[in-house]
C-alpha cells in the first residue's frame, strides 16, 4: 500500500507515462502496421524461395538508403511543430510543414538522379546471380516511387509534433491493408492480375503508400486544421523557416543516410556470405523489425513531447518524458527478447516453411543463433532511440549526427575487414555487430544524462 502514490507519480503529471502513452501508443501501433506491411510482404515472397525474401531485403534497404537524407531532413520538422506549439504559436506549424513538402518536390529528381549509385552498390555486393536480378528489379521499381514517402512523411510530422498521432496510425493502417491486398494479388496473381512475383511486391508497396498519403493530405486540409493552424493560409514559401529547417534537419537527415549506408553494407556483406546465411540474417532482421520499428514510433512520440517541453521553457518535464519512453519500451521489447532467447526455432520456422529440407537444415541452425544473440541487443537499442529522439526534440541534432554515425560507420567497416579479409564466422560478426549496439545505447544515454542539450534554443523570438 505504501508503494501505490510512488507508482502513481510515474503514470500523472507532465512528461509521465500517462502523458507519454497517448501520444506515443498510435505511433507505436502506426509503426507496427509499417513493420506487419514490410513483414507479411517477405512472408508472401519468401514462399517464391529463399533468393525472393534476401533480394526484398538488399533492394528494398537500397532504395530507402537513397531516400533517406531527405526522409531524416523533412523528419525534423516534428520537432520544430512540437516546439512551435509549445511556444504558442500555432500558425507558425503549417508554415513548417509547407518548407517540408517544397524539399520533398526539390529532392525527388536528386533520389532519381541516384539510381545508377543504388545499382552499383547491388552491383559490388557479390550475391548469388538469382538474388541481384531480383534485387535490382525491386530497387528500380521502388525508387521511382520515392515522392510518396517524402511527401506522406511531410504531412505526417505535422500529426506528430502537435500529438494527433492517431491520423498518423489510420494513415498507417490505411496503407498496411490496401499493401497487403495489392501484394497478395500482383504476387501471386489473384483476380485475374499476372503473377509478377517481387515487382509485384514492389508495385503494390507503391500503391500502399500512396494511398496513406492521400490519406494524411485530406486529414491536413480538413477544415478543423484550416481553421486552427491555417494549413492553407501557410502554403508559402519562407526562407527563415526553410533555413531553420535545413539547419536542425540537415545532421539529421545525414546522420539517417550515412547511418543506412552503413547498415547496407553491413548487409551487403553478410549476404555476400551465400545464399544460406542472407537467408538467415534476412529472417532474423524480419524479426528484428518487430522490435525496433515501433520503438520508433516511441522515438517520435519522445521528439514530440521533448520539443514542445523545451518550447515551452520546460526542460525538467522533457527530461522525464525521455525516461517515460525508456520505461515503456523496456516493457514492450521485454516479451520479444523472451522468444529471442528461448523460442528462436518457432521464429525462423514461420518463414522457412515449404522450404527443401536441405535449405531448412542449412538456414536453422544459423538463424537461431544470431537471433538469441539478437535478443541481447533489443534493450540497447531501445535506450538508443529513445534518448535520440530526445536529444533531436532538444535540437542536439549535431552531436547525434557525428557520435551515430562514427559508430555505424565503425560497425559496418569493422563487419567488412572480419568477412573479407579475416574469413571469420558469420556468428563472430554478429556478436561484433551487438556489442557496437549496446555501446550506442550507452553512449546516448550517457549525452542525455550529461544535460548539455538544456542550452540549445531552436527557436528564438515571437517574431524569427
Amino acid at each position: 500500500m505504501a508503494q501505490r502514490p510512488q507508482i502513481k507519480q510515474h503514470f500523472t503529471g507532465p512528461g509521465s507515462i500517462g502523458v507519454l502513452l497517448p501520444i506515443a501508443f498510435p505511433m507505436v501501433v502506426s509503426q507496427a502496421a509499417e513493420t506487419l506491411m514490410m513483414f507479411v510482404d517477405r512472408l508472401f515472397l519468401a514462399r517464391l524461395g529463399p533468393e525472393y525474401i534476401s533480394a526484398a531485403m538488399t533492394g528494398g534497404l537500397t532504395a530507402f538508403m537513397c531516400m533517406t537524407f531527405f526522409i531524416g531532413t523533412i523528419g525534423y520538422t516534428t520537432a520544430l511543430v512540437a516546439q512551435y506549439l509549445g511556444a504558442q504559436r500555432r500558425d507558425r506549424c503549417a508554415v513548417a510543414v509547407t518548407q517540408a513538402l517544397l524539399m520533398a518536390v526539390v529532392s525527388y529528381p536528386l533520389i532519381l538522379a541516384a539510381i545508377p549509385i543504388g545499382r552499383w552498390m547491388l552491383a559490388i555486393g557479390d550475391h548469388d546471380p538469382l538474388q541481384h536480378t531480383l534485387e535490382v528489379q525491386y530497387y528500380t521499381i521502388l525508387i521511382w516511387g520515392a515522392i510518396l514517402g517524402l511527401v506522406r512523411m511531410s504531412f505526417s510530422s505535422f500529426f506528430s509534433g502537435i500529438g494527433r498521432t492517431r491520423i498518423v496510425m489510420l494513415g498507417s493502417f490505411v496503407c498496411m491493408i490496401v499493401n497487403v491486398f495489392a501484394n497478395y494479388v500482383l504476387i501471386f496473381g489473384r483476380l485475374g492480375f499476372p503473377a509478377l512475383g517481387i515487382a509485384g511486391a514492389a508495385y503494390g508497396t507503391l500503391i500502399g503508400s500512396g494511398t496513406g498519403t492521400v490519406f494524411v493530405a485530406v486529414a491536413y486540409f480538413s477544415r478543423h486544421n484550416r481553421r486552427e493552424f491555417g494549413t492553407w493560409s501557410g502554403l508559402r514559401l519562407d526562407v527563415d523557416m526553410l533555413r531553420r529547417l535545413l539547419h536542425f534537419g540537415f545532421p539529421s537527415g545525414l546522420e539517417f543516410f550515412l547511418n543506412l549506408a552503413a547498415f547496407n553494407l553491413f548487409v551487403q556483406v553478410f549476404h555476400s556470405y551465400g545464399r544460406e546465411v542472407a537467408a538467415a540474417v534476412t529472417v532474423v532482421f524480419n524479426w528484428d523489425l518487430i522490435a525496433f520499428l515501433p520503438t520508433i514510433g516511441l522515438g517520435i512520440a519522445t521528439t514530440s513531447l521533448v520539443g514542445r517541453y523545451m518550447g515551452a521553457g520546460q526542460p525538467d518535464f522533457a527530461e522525464r518524458s525521455a525516461y517515460s519512453a525508456l520505461k515503456a519500451a523496456v516493457l514492450y521489447d521485454a516479451v520479444l527478447v523472451a522468444f529471442f532467447l528461448f523460442a528462436p526455432g518457432l521464429l525462423v520456422s514461420a518463414f522457412s516453411a515449404g522450404w527443401p529440407e536441405s535449405e531448412y537444415a542449412a538456414v536453422m541452425p544459423i538463424a537461431t543463433r544470431l537471433l538469441r544473440l539478437a535478443g541481447v541487443y533489443v534493450f540497447a537499442d531501445a535506450a538508443a532511440i529513445v534518448f535520440g529522439g530526445a536529444l533531436r526534440g532538444a535540437g542536439d541534432t549535431r552531436w547525434a549526427m557525428r557520435v551515430s554515425v562514427c559508430l555505424h560507420w565503425l560497425m559496418a567497416l569493422v563487419s567488412f575487414a572480419m568477412v573479407k579479409h579475416m574469413h571469420a564466422e558469420p556468428v563472430s560478426v554478429w556478436f561484433v555487430f551487438v556489442l557496437l549496439v549496446v555501446a550506442m545505447g550507452l553512449v546516448f544515454w550517457l549525452r542525455f544524462r550529461s544535460q548539455k542539450w538544456r542550452e540549445i534554443k531552436v527557436i528564438d523570438s515571437p517574431n524569427d
